[in-house]
């Protein structure tokens, strides 16, 4: 299990390195275009502001366990945010979860959260047109007013053995301003071929992307937390090997010396 997973582990962290820089660079140019269409008269249908009453907390987990506290670590963290953020729009019912992993959906039926639905098969097989499906419902729905915010929970992928949990938003898109001194001017945009169509075509890709990313890095962090764990269980049998065989021969040589002590004992009571 330890060789399987870091073969995948190779392959998909290749995917994720050479997404990242791309995937930060366009929610940079995201979070600008947002900032610089605020005052404009265009109306940018993934920012939204008001209240925050109805919520979807993306869930993202795996499919399978001997990953150590890969999935634990998400569901303690998908608690706390309910706990703390969320808990009046919790009790009125406000809060629905979606889960992308079976670990996640099985977590959430138990404690009988309301469940917008499930993709367990999302993980298997991770392609950009697969992850984009479920993006596209998660925006299609923001737009339609079903929620007022969507924030996702996953597993950053460090390094083999390490693994950010993190707790981010999702929606609505976040439009980079700041107050005090720290406040930036809108990029100068020239929008080509017009500010309607950035809108509908590259904000959604970027949410697309961002998506993606956050679902390939937490396959990633999976194989790499499922390699480590594989390795200390080796590690941890080999372990117990060794001091079985040691006990093992212990009790092998007494039972020899005892069997010594009866036939001299026996062969001395014969003299006698």
């Amino acid at each position: 299990m330890k060789m399987v997973s870091a073969a995948k582990l190779r392959k998909a962290q290749d995917k994720i390195v050479r997404l990242r820089p791309y995937a930060g660079k366009l929610h940079e140019m995201l979070v600008g275009l947002s900032q610089s269409l605020a005052d404009s008269e265009v109306e940018n249908v993934y920012s939204r502001t008001g209240e925050t009453e109805k919520i979807l907390i993306v869930v993202i987990t795996s499919n399978r366990g001997l990953c150590g506290a890969f999935n634990s670590n998400v569901l303690k963290e998908t608690k706390r945010v309910v706990a703390e953020k969320y808990s009046a729009q919790f009790t009125r019912g406000n809060v629905k979860f979606l889960a992308i992993g079976k670990k996640g959906f099985d977590f959430l039926r138990k404690q009988k959260y309301p469940l917008a639905g499930e993709y367990n098969n999302l993980v298997n097989e991770l392609t950009f047109s697969d992850a984009s499906l479920v993006a596209e419902m998660i925006m299609n729905s923001f737009v339609k007013g079903e929620y007022d915010s969507v924030d996702i929970i996953y597993n950053q992928f460090k390094n083999a053995a390490v693994q950010n949990l993190t707790y981010e938003p999702f929606l609505p898109v976040e439009t980079g301003t700041v107050s005090g001194d720290d406040v930036a001017a809108p990029a100068d945009y020239i929008y080509e071929p017009g500010k309607e169509e950035i809108i509908s075509e590259l904000i959604p890709k970027s949410l697309r992307i961002q998506f993606y990313k956050a679902v390939l890095d937490s396959y990633v962090a999976e194989n790499g937390a499922r390699m480590t764990a594989m390795h200390k269980a080796t590690d941890n049998a080999t372990t117990i090997i060794r001091e079985l065989t040691l006990q093992y021969n212990k009790a092998r040589q007494a039972s020899i010396t005892n069997q010594i002590l009866e036939v001299v004992s026996g062969a001395e009571a014969l003299k006698g």
